[in-house]
């Protein structure tokens, strides 16, 4: 079970470290990355999102966890900085070998307990074990490695692990605007407007949707009807409220919660910087 863990902007650290030295593969690639709490602690998993849309290949039915174990890590078992080189070094050789072997490829990274994992759809299992475990010996014997191969035609390692649950979606997507704001010097626990907008498929349900919200202290901004054949009728909402993760966070998954229950969609939020 994973739960999104409020730790300020060591998302960010995590994110662009990763982003910036392994994860632009391709132009069709959409990497992000998100912090949760396990069981035993806190975890950071990057991913390319774009492959939710394509999951699963049916000519990648395998799936092919490895990674080390190192020990230059923080107390919440993430590496210290100098330590990410060496682990890109180890992926680096470790993507080389498996893509001379079949073809591959990277759905994402789980970093958890001192211990970093790639996780690889591949095509065929062929001397996979026998290569890479020759290749952590000769080259990286200071580290434990870890191998496991197993079928995985539904794709669930990363439909079910490495994808975010709708909780931690909402924080990823909250966190780029807050992300924003603290470029410009916000001040994120002053409170502030905060606008948001939300589209429904017929009147009675936003009228409804209406009631309930006003009651919590938000003002009607804005309704209208749009051209949508789905979702015409508008909303646009406000209501003054503190912007760090963890506040943002509860309102907008409470919104989303209670658009649904009127079949409607929740569209995001806005706000001025505050210093």
């Amino acid at each position: 079970m994973k739960n999104i863990l409020a730790l300020g902007f060591l998302f960010f650290l995590i994110s662009c470290n990763t982003k910036s030295q392994e994860i632009q593969k391709t132009d069709d690639s959409n990497w992000d990355a998100y912090i949760a709490n396990y069981e035993n602690g806190s975890g950071s998993t990057t991913l390319n999102m774009e492959l939710k849309k394509v999951a699963p290949k049916t000519d990648l039915p395998y799936i092919l966890i490895t990674g080390v174990t190192f020990s230059n890590c923080t107390q919440e078992g993430f590496p210290e900085k100098e330590e990410f080189n060496n682990l890109y070094k180890v992926s680096d050789e470790v993507e080389t070998t498996i893509s001379k072997l079949t073809k591959m490829e990277l759905a994402g990274t789980f970093t958890y307990q001192c211990e970093r994992l790639n996780y690889y759809y591949i095509n065929d299992t062929t001397q996979i074990r026998s290569k890479l475990t020759a290749l952590y010996k000769s080259k990286f014997s200071n580290y434990k490695y870890y191998i496991n191969i197993k079928p995985d035609k539904n794709w669930d390692a990363y439909l079910n692990f490495l994808y975010p649950n709708e909780e931690i979606q909402e924080s990823m997507s909250n966190q780029k605007v807050i992300e924003q704001l603290q470029n410009g010097g916000d001040d994120l626990t002053k409170s502030r407007q905060v606008d948001h907008w939300l589209y429904f498929s017929n009147e009675k349900n936003r009228a409804l949707f209406e009631k309930q919200i006003t009651q919590n202290g938000f003002k009607i901004e804005l309704k209208e009807k749009i051209d949508d054949p789905d979702k015409p009728f508008k909303l646009h909402i406000s209501r003054d409220d503190k912007v760090d993760p963890e506040s943002i966070s509860k309102i907008t998954l409470d919104l989303r919660k209670r658009a649904k229950e009127f079949e409607g969609d929740y569209d995001g939020w806005e706000t001025y910087i505050v210093k």
